[in-house]
C-alpha cells in the first residue's frame, strides 16, 4: 500500500473559500459579507454570513466629463492660444493652413463649413494638438485628404472626432498608412457618432485584417448615409464582409464601390445577394471594375427584387457585350424604383441594344440612360429611338462617342417629333465622315432639329409646371376662403344661418370642382410632363405605389427649383464627369 501523499493541493472551492476569508479580514470598509464564529457543538454549520447595507456598498459616484465643457463662451483668440500653446507642449509646428482658417471663424455656436487639412503632412503630435480646436469648434467637413496619416495619428484623430462630435461630412481619402489600428478607430467612430453621414475612403486601403472591423460598424444602422471605398482594394473577403454587413444596415443610401477589381463571379454574387435583401441603397456605382456578363447576372437577379430601393445604377466600364444585355433585359420589367441606368463604356453594340429595347419599353421607372461609347452605329440608333418614341417619361440620354451617321440621326429625329418629355439627348457635336459629302450637311440639319425637339418639350414641361402650380395654389386659396367663411357662420344668429349656409355650400361645391380638375390634369400630365422630383429623387421606399402621382405633383411645388437647375443636378454620371 502507498502512503497517503504529505501536501495536498486545495480544490477550486477550498482556494475561493480562503480567498474570501482573506478579503473579509483585510476589508475595513465593511464591503464584503461578514462571516461570524459559532457554536460547533450546537449548530452544524458553525457560521453564518451578514451582507453591509446598501449605504455601505456605494462608497461614492462620478460624473461623466462633458465633452464640451472647454467650448462655453470661447473666442478666436482662445482657440488660437490654447493651439499654439499644445504645439509647444507637443514640440511640434503650428500649421500655417489651420491658424488661417481659425482666424477667419465667424460663428462659434453652430458648425462652421470647414477644416481643410489637405495634403499636410500630419504626424502623431500634429494630430494631438488638433485636438486644443476640435474640442471647441465643430465642423461640418473635416477635410483629411492626402495627409500622410499613419496608424498612431489616425486613431487619435477618429477618437476626437467621435468623442467631440466633430463632423458630418469626412475625408480621409488617398490616406495608404492608416493600419489595422487606424481602421479599427474608424470603425469605432462610425458605431458610436451620431453626426457623421458621409465618410470618403477613396484610395485608402480596407484589406482583409481591416475589413472586419468596418462590417461590424455598418452592421449596426448608424448615421452614415454616403460611403466612398472606390479603389481600396476590396475584391474578395473584404467585399463578403461588407456586403453581408450592409444586408442589415437600414440607413446607407449611397455606396460607392468604383476601381476595385470585383470580379465576375464571387464578388458579383455578392453584391447581388446585397441586392435581394438591402431595399434602402438608392446609389450603387461599380463603375471600371470586372463585372464581366456574368457578374452582370448575379447583379439583375438582385435587381429583379427592387420594387422600391435602388434609383441608379452605373455599370459604366465592366467589360459587359451583348450577351449581358438580356439579363439587364429581364429584370429591368421588374423593378419600379430605378431611375438612372449608366451602361457607357461597355461593348453593347447594336445587337445588345435591341435585346436591351423591350426591357426599357416594359420598365416604368427608368429617367435617364448613359450609353456612351457603347459601339452604337445607325442601326443601334433606330432600336434606340423606337424607345424614345415609345417612352412618356424618358428625360435625358446620353450616345456621345458612338458612330451615329445620318440613317441614325434621322431616326432620333423623328422620335422626338412625337416624344414629349425627353429634355437632353447627347450626341457629338462633330459631324461623322460620310461617303457622300452633302451628308454632313445633313447631320448638321438633323442635329439641330434634335436639339430644338429638346427645347420644344423643355419649354412645355416649364409651362405645364407653371400651370399645375397656380391651380393648386387657387385651389388652396379656395380652401382658405371656405373654412374662414364656415367660422363667420357659425357665429350668426340662428335665423341667418340656414340661408348663408346654402351659399357657402355653393362655393364649396365650386372648391371641390376646381380640386377635381387639378388632381385630375396633375394625373393626366404625370405621365408626359416632367417629373421633376425625381431628378434629385430619394425615393423613399416605403411609399405605396398608389401614392406616387401625388407624390410626384407635390414635390413639384415644394422643391421651388428652377427646372433647368434640376436638370443640371441630375446629369448622367460619365466619364468626363467622373472623378
Amino acid at each position: 500500500l502507498k502512503s497517503p501523499p504529505q501536501h495536498i493541493k486545495p480544490s477550486p472551492s477550498d482556494a475561493r473559500k480562503t480567498s474570501i476569508t482573506e478579503a473579509i479580514a483585510t476589508d475595513p470598509a465593511g464591503l464584503y459579507p461578514t462571516v461570524e464564529e459559532g457554536d460547533d457543538k450546537q449548530k452544524p454549520g458553525g457560521k453564518r454570513v451578514t451582507f453591509p447595507s446598501d449605504k455601505d456598498i456605494v462608497s461614492g459616484a462620478v460624473e461623466p466629463k462633458d465633452p464640451w465643457r472647454h467650448a462655453q463662451n470661447v473666442t478666436v483668440d482662445e482657440i488660437l492660444s490654447s493651439y499654439k500653446q499644445a504645439c509647444q507642449k507637443l514640440n511640434c509646428k503650428p500649421i500655417p493652413k489651420v491658424l488661417k482658417q481659425i482666424q477667419e471663424l465667424k460663428d462659434l455656436t453652430q458648425r462652421n463649413e470647414c477644416l481643410d487639412l489637405k495634403g499636410e503632412k500630419l504626424d502623431y503630435k500634429s494630430c494631438e494638438s488638433l485636438e486644443e480646436i476640435l474640442k471647441r469648434v465643430q465642423f461640418k467637413v473635416i477635410d483629411l485628404e492626402q495627409t500622410n496619416l499613419d496608424e498612431d495619428g489616425a486613431s487619435a484623430l477618429f477618437d476626437m472626432i467621435e468623442y467631440y462630435e466633430s463632423a458630418t461630412h469626412l475625408n480621409i481619402s488617398f490616406n495608404k498608412h492608416i493600419g489595422t489600428r487606424g481602421w479599427q478607430a474608424a470603425a469605432h467612430m462610425m458605431r458610436k457618432t451620431n453626426s457623421l453621414q458621409y465618410l470618403d475612403a477613396r484610395n485608402t486601403p480596407l484589406l482583409d485584417h481591416s475589413a472586419p472591423f468596418v462590417a461590424r460598424a455598418l452592421r449596426i444602422s448608424g448615421s452614415l448615409a454616403v460611403l466612398h471605398l472606390e479603389n481600396a482594394g476590396l475584391s474578395g473577403r473584404p467585399l463578403m464582409l461588407l456586403a453581408t454587413a450592409l444586408k442589415m444596415n437600414m440607413n446607407l443610401r449611397e455606396l460607392y464601390l468604383a476601381d476595385n477589381k470585383l470580379n465576375g463571379l464571387q464578388d458579383s454574387a455578392q453584391l447581388g445577394n446585397l441586392l435581394k435583401f438591402n431595399y434602402n441603397i438608392q446609389i450603387l456605382d461599380l463603375r471600371n471594375n470586372h463585372i464581366l456578363d456574368s457578374g452582370l447576372a448575379y447583379v439583375c437577379e438582385g435587381l429583379k427584387e427592387q420594387r422600391k430601393g435602388l434609383v441608379t445604377l452605373v455599370l459604366w466600364n465592366n467589360q459587359l457585350t451583348h450577351n449581358g444585355m438580356g439579363y439587364l433585359a429581364a429584370a429591368l420589367p421588374c423593378t419600379q424604383s430605378l431611375e438612372t441606368l449608366n451602361l457607357g463604356h461597355n461593348s453593347v453594340g447594336n445587337e445588345g441594344v435591341h435585346k436591351l429595347k423591350d426591357g426599357l419599353i416594359a420598365n416604368r421607372s427608368v429617367l435617364r440612360l448613359g450609353l456612351a461609347s457603347t459601339k452604337l452605329s445607325c442601326e443601334g440608333a433606330v432600336a434606340v429611338a423606337e424607345f424614345i418614341a415609345e417612352s412618356p417619361r424618358l428625360l435625358r440620354l446620353d450616345l456621345r462617342e458612338n458612330e451615329i451617321k445620318t440613317g441614325g440621326l434621322m431616326a432620333l429625329s423623328l422620335a422626338l417629333k412625337v416624344n414629349t418629355s425627353l429634355l437632353r439627348l447627347d450626341l457629338d457635336r462633330e459631324p461623322k465622315k460620310e461617303t457622300v459629302k452633302s451628308f454632313i450637311e445633313t447631320q448638321r440639319a438633323l442635329l439641330a432639329e434634335i436639339q430644338n425637339g429638346c427645347k420644344r418639350n423643355f419649354i412645355l414641361a416649364k409651362e405645364k409646371e407653371e400651370t399645375e402650380q397656380k391651380m393648386r395654389q387657387s385651389a388652396s386659396m379656395a380652401e382658405i376662403a371656405t373654412e374662414d367663411g364656415t367660422t363667420e357662420e357659425e357665429e350668426q344668429p340662428a335665423s341667418e344661418e340656414s340661408g348663408d349656409t346654402q351659399g357657402k355650400e355653393g362655393e364649396g361645391g365650386e372648391t371641390t370642382g376646381n380640386e377635381g380638375q387639378t388632381s385630375s390634369q396633375s394625373g393626366t400630365s404625370s405621365e408626359k410632363s416632367v417629373p421633376q422630383m425625381t431628378l434629385e429623387s430619394d425615393s423613399d421606399t416605403e411609399d405605396e405605389e398608389e401614392e406616387e402621382v401625388v407624390t410626384n405633383s407635390s414635390s413639384t411645388v415644394s422643391c421651388g427649383q428652377d427646372l433647368e437647375e434640376l436638370l443640371l443636378e441630375a446629369s448622367l454620371e460619365t466619364g468626363r464627369d467622373a472623378p
